[in-house]
């Protein structure tokens, strides 16, 4: 996430994103709205689940998303669960997509 925009504005716009190219999407956790670290979990509707965490690239000093957690949906959830307890300022998406398509490697969401 860019750090001149806020969570909640990055947030809001994927969540926009998501829905033009019709991939369910949910805030299954809000966290600060001007400062909070964002994780997307996408389910794949098979049992299993993938989640993505933002970090810097300590070669390029670039952010990238990076996998968290892959694997049976309720270890990615538990996963999440202890992510949130040590972050009480995390937010967390939830995607819906058989195929794990994300859209976090499109332009505007990969930089």
């Amino acid at each position: 996430m860019d750090a001149r925009l806020t969570a909640d504005f990055w947030v809001r716009a994927y969540l926009a994103r998501l829905g033009l190219a019709d991939i369910p999407a949910y805030i299954t956790r809000r966290g600060d709205a001007s400062a909070g670290a964002v994780l997307v979990k996408c389910a794949l509707l098979d049992g299993n689940a993938v989640a993505w965490q933002r970090s810097f690239d300590l070669m390029t000093g670039d952010r990238v998303w990076v996998q968290l957690t892959s694997g049976p949906e309720p270890e990615v959830d538990a996963t999440i669960a202890r992510q949130c307890r040590n972050d009480p300022d995390l937010w967390v998406i939830e995607i819906e997509s058989r195929d794990g398509r994300t859209l976090l490697d499109e332009p505007g969401l990969s930089d």
